[in-house]
């Protein structure tokens, strides 16, 4: 089945991170770096991306989503690192 819905997170040139869904993640990306994507991305701009991983459904990307959200900085760095080391040694 295909994942129709991503959770990402980007990087901010303030270097803060922000974690959310979408249904189009290269259309998503382009907001935030367009200045249509969020309130919190709007001043925060250029945005890149840093991690991101398919789910099958709204729900189960909102759920993701709100695990992600609920940890410390140092784990989502570690998140995204981990992703990193997984794609590269593919």
């Amino acid at each position: 089945m295909k994942r129709s819905w991503h959770v990402y997170i980007i990087s901010c040139s303030d270097d803060t991170l922000y974690t959310g869904i979408t249904n189009d993640l290269a259309r998503r990306i382009k907001e935030h770096n367009d200045g249509i994507g969020s309130k919190y991305t709007r001043p925060r701009r250029p945005v890149q991306l840093v991690y991101m991983e398919g789910r099958d459904s709204r729900s189960a990307a909102a759920r993701r989503e709100a695990a992600i959200k609920g940890l410390t900085r140092q784990e989502k760095i570690k998140l995204c690192a981990k992703a990193v080391t997984t794609i590269s040694s593919e």
